[in-house]
């Protein structure tokens, strides 16, 4: 039959925390994709998709283009989504005209795997488990008669999913807008109202059974969603970017337009290295995806040297984009004036007050006098190379014939074409100690008592032989080990405001510790 499918993404979605902050709800991640692709893929590909924009819509219209340029979209301002005389029924209202046929009303944070059949009549989906202090819920009685309730119903059968088959659509959109008018501030006006009065005029609704049901709509729920999901992705939140990985293709988001427009420039310097760019918007990027192995989880000592050596030969090649002392100066602007504000930005937020520590046993003078204690002149003189910028294992893919590099860093110090060969070197020194698998499997430590600090982390086993592997490529190619572990130390510091507890902490102190590790040295 021909129908629609509603889906409303107006909302703020603010009960999911800072994860909505930059970006709409139903474009944050769960497993390897963002909400509203689970949503979309549930449905056949020639059903029209009327979406309500609202907050971030630019963001939800520019990523579905990108996604799904073969899938039919209706989009539908709505023209106000927070504040008085705002509700879900009313973001509905604003679809109408949109939706004169059956169509199926799918909530932006519902997810099911089970198969939605089309609304050839009435149905309301639901879900017997769970707890109804947080959801709406529905008593069946004498197997035809449906009764409502909001949250809290000590008595229930189903729970509302959020997903009901409208074959009746007049009525629906006459019931939902006689409750309109009468309520105009109603802020809690929703489709089971709807649902409600029509039942009372005399429609019937079958109550459909769902065997699985993943809710997003708060930060638990979000939580538990992404564990159990079946293409569970481990990947550290940002909240102001992510990464979504489809069969095909990769897309890339930022909150940050002008990341998009400096990582699609680069894409092309890096030509031959990085995927191919499918596709760009404001706030997403769309590249090819390459089949191959996570280096992290396949990198040996042998193949490492062989990377080492495929690096210096196909990536860090030397051309000067600038003037000598334009470099130095740009070098000197990103090792010290960012690392001074990142520090800052981490002691303000944690209320840390800078001191004196003993950290893993050792003396470590306060974090001012560490940075006082860089000659910032020697660690910014450098020669220019094309560079990653953000070299780590986990953004390296080792193919069937070669490597490829993802997630290549828009800039250096605003600088496009060139950076500083030593922060590449620093960033995989890095990586070898502070692996993600480690981080997301929790295997550090941070214990802090006054001014004593206990920090520790996993190695693997293979990850410290390949440390041995960088120290010797290092020593062989006339490069300043030194250099390498200052900037190592400061990359620390600088990632620790980026991160979650406890982890921001370990970052800190781990930072510090090894940055004065290597000026003793």
């Amino acid at each position: 039959m021909n129908y629609k499918v509603l889906l409303t993404t107006s909302g703020i979605g603010g009960r999911i925390g800072d994860l909505t902050k930059y970006t709409n709800k139903a474009l944050v991640r769960i497993g390897k994709k963002p909400t509203i692709s689970y949503i979309i893929e549930a449905y056949p590909k020639e059903v029209p998709i009327v979406v309500t924009l609202g907050y971030f819509g630019d963001q939800v219209r520019d990523f579905l283009g990108l996604a799904y340029p073969d899938r039919k979209f209706e989009f539908v301002t709505v023209d106000k989504y927070e504040g008085p005389g705002t509700s879900l029924g009313y973001s509905m209202l604003q679809a109408k005209d949109r939706l004169n046929c059956p169509f199926i009303f799918h909530a932006a944070d519902t997810i099911t795997e089970d198969v939605i059949q089309a609304p050839d009549h009435n149905w309301i989906a639901g879900f017997k488990e769970g707890d109804s202090t947080k959801y709406a819920s529905w008593k069946l009685i004498n197997d035809d008669t449906l009764v409502f309730s909001e949250k809290g119903a000590t008595e229930y059968d189903y729970l509302h999913m959020g997903l009901i088959g409208i074959f009746e659509y007049e009525k629906f959109w006459q019931e939902l807008g006689k409750l309109y008018t009468a309520n105009p501030n109603n802020s809690t006006l929703n489709d089971c109202q709807t649902v409600e009065k029509m039942l009372a005029s005399g429609s019937r609704f079958e109550m459909e059974n769902y065997a699985t049901w993943r809710d997003i709509g708060s930060a638990a729920a979000l939580h538990s969603a992404r564990q159990t999901a079946k293409d569970h992705f481990d990947n550290l939140d940002k909240i102001d970017e992510s990464i979504f990985l489809f069969d095909d293709f990769v897309i890339k988001f930022f909150y940050d337009k002008e990341v998009i427009r400096k990582r699609v420039e680069r894409a092309g310097i890096l030509s031959g290295l990085v995927p191919e760019i499918e596709g760009a918007r404001d706030n997403f990027y769309r590249y090819k995806f390459v089949k191959g192995d996570l280096y992290s989880r396949v990198v040996n000592p042998s193949d490492f040297k062989e990377f080492l050596k495929w690096s210096k030969e196909n990536l860090w090649t030397k051309k000067e984009s600038v003037s000598k002392e334009e470099f130095k100066k740009v070098c000197k602007d990103f090792y010290h004036a960012k690392t001074l504000k990142r520090i800052e930005k981490f002691l303000t937020e944690n209320n840390i007050k800078d001191s004196e520590e003993v950290i893993n046993g050792e003396q470590v003078p306060a974090i001012n006098d560490l940075i006082a204690k860089i000659d910032f002149d020697w660690l910014s003189k450098a020669e220019q190379y094309r560079m990653h910028g953000d070299f780590i294992l986990d953004n390296i893919l080792k193919t069937k014939d070669s490597y490829c590099l993802v997630d290549w860093r828009q800039d250096f110090g605003g600088l496009t074409e060139v950076g500083d060969l030593y922060y590449d070197l620093a960033k995989l020194n890095h990586n070898l100690t502070v692996n993600h698998d480690i981080v997301n499997a929790n295997q550090f430590t941070i214990k802090k008592r006054e001014h004593i600090i206990d920090c520790d982390i996993l190695r693997r086993e293979n990850l410290v032989s390949c440390q041995k592997v960088l120290d010797g490529f290092i020593a062989e190619n006339g490069l300043d080990m030194k250099k390498v572990k200052v900037l190592t130390g400061l990359i620390w510091l600088n990632m620790s405001p980026l991160h979650h507890h406890p982890f921001n902490i370990f970052l800190y102190y781990f930072g510090k510790l090894n940055l004065w590790r290597a000026l003793k040295d």
